[in-house]
């Protein structure tokens, strides 16, 4: 071997791979703050992206390997025929990253409407459900997957500010613990992901609702942390970067907060 092919040898050795190099994605959410933010990041780090969302992003994805599709996750039948697709023309997921969800009005149980109920329970709750429901099978046979599913600090802590949505949450918390309780023994790994305060659209709509107003939710919820910031949303993709990736593979059933320190304190 000449010294020539010794450096070609070595540079492609030393050529850094991506953390989910190869991986097969599906982004719930993907044209949202956090959700698109994953999407960008996982493929960035060389995994094959499917986002998902009600409505396809303002611009294309100027990403490579990334795809978009419409998707109503409260839908059954829409699901199992956006999850045939996938397994037909990109093939087996790796990761499931459960990202949609919505906020609802802040009002107290006893104001707030029975549509609300329902509306905000299916997206959050039954949507990450059914999702689950039609990948996993997949997973199963495959012997492996990642699910990373999108509760809140809210869904550990509580808080008064919007009930029905902290309930989600809470929800998803223990629907995550359950399913890796339950699917572990097929090399699968369920673990949930718990923003606090974040600089996106959701938070400043949470902000306007506030009874107390804005600038006082702001006061609450951002000098309530630590490090005095809400989070940037690519500070929660890697969060869901490392639970995607192998390097957790140790890692299921387990809460990943990401608040500024907003639970220690």
């Amino acid at each position: 071997m000449t010294i020539t092919d010794t450096a070609a040898t070595a540079a492609t050795a030393a050529t850094p791979q991506g953390r989910v190099q190869g991986k097969i994605v599906i982004v719930t959410g993907g044209s949202g703050d956090l959700g698109s933010a994953c999407v960008r990041l996982l493929a960035g780090e060389g995994a094959l992206v499917v986002s998902l969302d009600v409505t396809t992003p303002a611009e294309p994805w100027h990403e490579p390997g990334v795809t978009s599709l419409e998707l109503d996750i409260t839908d059954p039948d829409q699901v199992e025929r956006a999850i045939a697709r996938v397994l037909a023309d990109v093939g087996v997921p790796d990761v499931l990253v459960n990202a949609a969800g919505i906020i609802g009005r802040a009002a107290p149980s006893h104001e707030s409407t029975l549509a609300e109920f329902d509306r905000i329970f299916n997206v959050n709750v039954k949507g990450t459900w059914l999702m689950t429901k039609y990948v996993v099978p997949a997973m199963i046979a495959a012997s492996r997957g990642s699910i990373v599913n999108f509760s809140s600090i809210h869904g550990i802590t509580g808080g008064r500010s919007v009930p029905l949505y902290h309930a989600t949450k809470g929800a998803v918390r223990l629907l995550s613990k359950a399913d890796a309780a339950t699917y572990g023994e097929f090399g699968i790994r369920v673990n949930s992901i718990h923003p606090g305060s974040m600089n996106t659209r959701m938070s400043r709509t949470a902000a306007e609702m506030s009874p107390i107003g804005p600038k006082a939710y702001y006061r609450q919820l951002v000098d309530g942390n630590p490090l005095r910031r809400q989070g940037e949303p690519e500070e929660i993709a890697y969060g869901v970067l490392y639970l995607a990736s192998d390097e957790s593979r140790f890692t299921t059933g387990s809460e990943l907060v990401i608040d500024g320190g907003y639970t220690a304190v």
